[in-house]
């Protein structure tokens, strides 16, 4: 009798707890899914607009095809200038792919290996990271080192660091987070160390070299190392929910056009950036697409191979919990399918 009366109890209990747990569905992710596809990609870019961003420059080069550019939303919002198809933006970690091609172009002209150890390459570090004497530039190339990220650190981003002795501050004499090459853990500090080490091979800046061996050959001119080397009315706005003003002005890497960007991988997916033998090198240690976050600037650069189309989306809108993350990967996958439809 007992167990007769305890099920209905138990079922009006599950029926609670469901209804409960939809309090935290976020569901301007479960809207974007569940809205009926655009039929022009500009539509799509307008509708982004109803999820929480200010503004959005999406990139299109396909076979056979004149390249598009779509827009939506604000270049400045203070100024009430639109989205500019040719604005600059901060391309984050994107700029990773551009440094893999530039270890890749020194490890077969013999300058690098990819097999010496962080120790060799930075012996200050040996006895200050841990594993240095193991941990190959093969394995930082690949995220695969166990060295602490270094925007990890709590309350990073309230106060970044601006050099590379302060970066490095916050993870030397930790522990590792596994031995090296034992696992894969995206990680800053990785392209940090590989930044120091390309600088002092070359004896000057990496991106000089950068310029030269893969923008220059390319005609890429919109490319920059930083936001002190363009014109900062250039560069879309960018903000980040809770925080008062515009993050344009702040430093934070490379700024390019969504066009560059799109041309460089475009070069780097046919192989016409590389020689026959370091295309074989690239391959074997780094991927062919990828995305930035920083605050205020959200950036994707992939290559689809089935339809032979290379897609860069800017978005200029971060928050803190990261549903802007979640949405511009909804969007970018809608665009791809209207392409794929198209």
């Amino acid at each position: 009798m007992s167990q007769l009366k305890s099920k209905p109890i138990l079922r009006i209990l599950f029926i609670l707890l469901s209804i409960s747990s939809l309090y935290f569905v976020p569901w301007l992710l479960v809207k974007a899914w569940i809205l009926p596809l655009p039929n022009t990609i500009q539509e799509q870019a307008d509708q982004v607009l109803d999820y929480q961003f200010d503004g959005i420059i999406a990139y299109v080069d396909q076979t056979k095809k004149e390249p598009q550019w779509y827009t939506a939303g604000w270049h400045s919002k203070e100024l009430q200038i639109p989205a500019k198809p040719n604005a600059l933006f901060k391309i984050a970690s994107i700029s990773k792919l551009y440094r893999a091609v530039a270890v890749t172009k020194l490890v077969q002209a013999g300058r690098l290996s990819l097999d010496k150890s962080l120790a060799d390459y930075l012996p200050e570090l040996k006895g200050r990271i841990e594993y240095a004497e193991l941990i190959t530039l093969r394995m930082l190339v690949q995220h695969r080192s166990g060295i602490p990220n270094y925007t990890d650190t709590p309350n990073f981003w309230a106060d970044p660091t601006t050099t590379y002795e302060q970066s490095l501050e916050l993870i030397v004499d930790h522990p590792a987070n596994f031995k090296p090459n034992a696992n894969y853990e995206y990680c800053n500090t990785n392209y940090l160390l590989i930044t120091k080490i390309l600088d002092n091979e070359l004896g000057y800046s990496n991106f000089k070299f950068i310029q030269e061996e893969i923008l220059n050959p390319l005609n890429l001119h919109n490319t920059f190392e930083s936001i002190k080397d363009v014109n900062i009315d250039d560069v879309m706005s960018g903000f980040h929910i809770g925080h008062p003003s515009d993050l344009k002005t702040d430093d934070f890497g490379m700024i390019a056009t969504a066009q560059d960007v799109g041309t460089f991988l475009r070069a780097l997916n046919d192989g016409s950036i590389l020689k026959p033998d370091e295309q074989e090198i690239y391959s074997s240690i780094y991927e062919y697409e990828h995305a930035g976050w920083v605050p205020g600037y959200q950036s994707f650069a992939s290559y689809h191979k089935d339809i032979d189309a290379v897609l860069v989306t800017f978005y200029n809108t971060t928050d803190p919990d990261l549903y802007n993350w979640n949405l511009s990967e909804i969007f970018n996958a809608r665009i791809v399918q209207i392409l794929r439809e198209g």
